[in-house]
């Protein structure tokens, strides 16, 4: 029976792995900067959805009366997610609304919570909840599990299985305040309720402290999902990238200090022939199989996150295996962040390195890091089957089917109104340009919550940084050195210059005037970066059009400006190509 239960998860796991693959939902990187580890004490939680063309959609989430019940929704993470009327009008698209998979009652949420919230509290969504008014701020990333079941709802023989990370993430931001308060409902919920589909880190923090949640179903009937959470220590900075991060459990921890842990856990492990109960519990090698089938697809990320912050340490990217203790699960940066520091991380392509995708022939004449996926690579994001690999790409933070990125702030020396900021980057993150939104706004820029990515549309955020980014490939360092990094930069400094100035401006305005205000200068600011966007790709289309440098205020009585210069290709990149064998004679070859 157990044979057969194994064969069936495998079977299972490769389906499910394979649809969210498709969806997008399987790479991502988050990081966690505490306070004591930023410049200026801010509590950070930034985060990657790697979405592939997905719902890119920010959705501002209203508060609400909660009565009766709530719906949970196995929402998908293509155009549109979700379509409801009970999250404001960001989800409220017309069509045909969502199925919700289950209706669980308020009551229940509050009993597990320990305390009733009548009226939820407001918080911006995306494909994962990300931060609300109270500014708990959470971040994400999908990891393969040995067991990922698809949900059941009740209909169908087994154990209950109705959540997902997105919707736990979601409940929490709606009725918590603090991490350690999310942590115990959603680990209530789990218990009570069940995980469906892959495993799944959640990071959540909020000005205080912060966590990493880590969640997986397991092939056991009486004790079918479990979870953990590891304190992350002030100081420190903390980054995850598709795979479990959280090693040894320590449950001698009844008070909490630095772990929690889910009631059937260490049972359902052991259950499930995971773990025979003897000598330390390894998290990550006792529920999954480590790094999906690309070595280093998870690791290496990692490994640059830490070197990058703390070059000291000397961590070696190379690794015995993807079980590896070679990476601290947390580490002290050598020099303290700012959030631009944060952007810059996730604007990462491994420059520098031996592993810089801006370098060799796969790079193109122009220094292109992206690397595209197609039928003749191997199952990089797959956990079952074949696990030969024919070759690989090196696998960036900054990619080429980023959807989004994000960094939640919460600063403690800015006024109480202006103390929570989510930086929000729509598409791929070296090309990005972040703007900032506040917790306590009453709303947010329409822009940012339209647009699928299948058709154009100029109304849409994430069209202004698709566009570009797709363009910059026509000729991607000149585009991006000469271009697209100075605007980024400028626009990103301005922002930090607005927000200074909101921060002085709000003492002066009555409490009830302040939400309609912050919703107000952020959507003046962050249209005036999409507008500059838009400008810059219009232009480019005409500065590089057909391989030349063609400048429209040339001056035409000057013969170097006059007319379109001619770009070509570098002779590093023509000696690598059949450009020297001609045609170069008359003579047969």
């Amino acid at each position: 029976m157990k044979l057969f239960n194994y064969l069936f998860a495998a079977a299972v796991t490769s389906i499910v792995t394979a649809m969210l693959a498709a969806s997008g939902a399987i790479a991502c990187t988050t990081m966690i900067i505490t306070k004591g580890a930023s410049a200026d004490g801010s509590m950070m939680v930034a985060h990657s959805d790697d979405d592939e063309l997905g719902d890119q959609r920010l959705i501002f989430v209203p508060a609400h009366k909660q009565t009766g019940k709530r719906q949970i929704f196995a929402d998908q993470m293509r155009y549109p997610r979700i379509v409801t009327d009970k999250r404001g009008p960001g989800y409220n698209t017309g069509g045909t609304p969502t199925s919700p998979i289950y209706n669980l009652s308020y009551k229940e949420i509050w009993k597990i919570l320990g305390k009733e919230v009548p009226t939820s509290y407001a918080y911006y969504d995306g494909n994962y909840g990300i931060m609300n008014e109270h500014n708990l701020m959470f971040g994400e990333c999908t990891n393969g599990a040995n067991f990922e079941p698809p949900y059941n709802n009740g209909t169908k023989k087994g154990p209950l299985r109705i959540f997902y990370s997105a919707e736990l993430s979601r409940i929490a931001l709606e009725n918590c305040k603090t991490a350690r308060e999310a942590i115990v409902l959603m680990g209530g919920l789990i218990d009570k309720y069940g995980l469906f589909a892959t495993g799944e880190t959640l990071l959540v923090a909020d000005k205080d402290e912060a966590w990493v949640f880590e969640m997986c179903a397991v092939d056991d009937d009486d004790d079918n999902s479990v979870w953990v959470a590891q304190r992350v220590p002030d100081g420190m900075v903390f980054v995850a990238a598709n795979e479990f991060r959280i090693r040894e459990v320590d449950f001698k921890d009844k008070g909490h200090k630095n772990f929690y842990w889910s009631r059937h856990l260490p049972a359902g492990v052991k259950g499930a022939g995971y773990w025979d109960g003897k000598g330390k519990f390894d998290w990550l090698r006792y529920v999954s199989p480590g790094e999906y089938n690309h070595p280093y697809y998870s690791l290496r990320r990692v490994w640059r996150v830490l070197d990058r912050v703390n070059p000291d340490l000397g961590l070696s990217p190379w690794v015995k295996d993807g079980y590896t203790e070679a990476y601290p699960f947390a580490v002290a940066p050598m020099k303290k962040l700012r959030a631009y520091n944060v952007f810059g991380l996730y604007r990462d392509h491994y420059e520098g390195t031996q592993f810089d995708m801006t370098k060799g022939v796969a790079a193109g004449p122009y220094g292109d890091p992206h690397r595209f996926v197609g039928p003749y690579d191997g199952p990089q994001n797959n956990i079952g089957g074949e696990r030969k690999m024919y070759g690989a790409w090196e696998r960036a933070i900054s990619v080429f089917y980023q959807g989004y990125t994000f960094v939640c702030q919460y600063r403690p020396e800015a006024p109480e109104a202006t103390r929570g900021i989510l930086w929000f980057g729509p598409d791929v993150s070296y090309t990005t340009c972040f703007a900032p939104f506040f917790t306590r706004a009453s709303g947010l820029n329409k822009a940012y919550s339209e647009g699928s990515p299948q058709k154009l549309d100029r109304n849409a955020a994430w069209w202004a940084f698709d566009y570009l980014n797709t363009l910059s490939r026509n000729n991607f360092q000149r585009m991006t050195d000469v271009d697209i990094i100075p605007l980024q930069r400028r626009l990103e400094y301005n922002s930090m210059r607005f927000i200074r100035k909101v921060d002085r401006q709000v003492s002066s305005l009555a409490p009830q005037d302040v939400p309609e205000y912050l919703e107000k200068v952020a959507t003046q600011n962050s249209n005036n970066i999409l507008e500059e966007w838009w400008n810059l790709g219009d232009t480019l289309i005409a500065k590089y059009a057909d391989g030349y440098i063609n400048l429209p205020d040339g001056d035409h009585s000057n013969p170097a400006t006059a007319l379109p210069v001619e770009i070509g290709y570098p002779s590093t990149w023509l000696d690598k190509t059949n450009y020297s064998n001609g045609p170069t004679t008359y003579d047969m070859k």
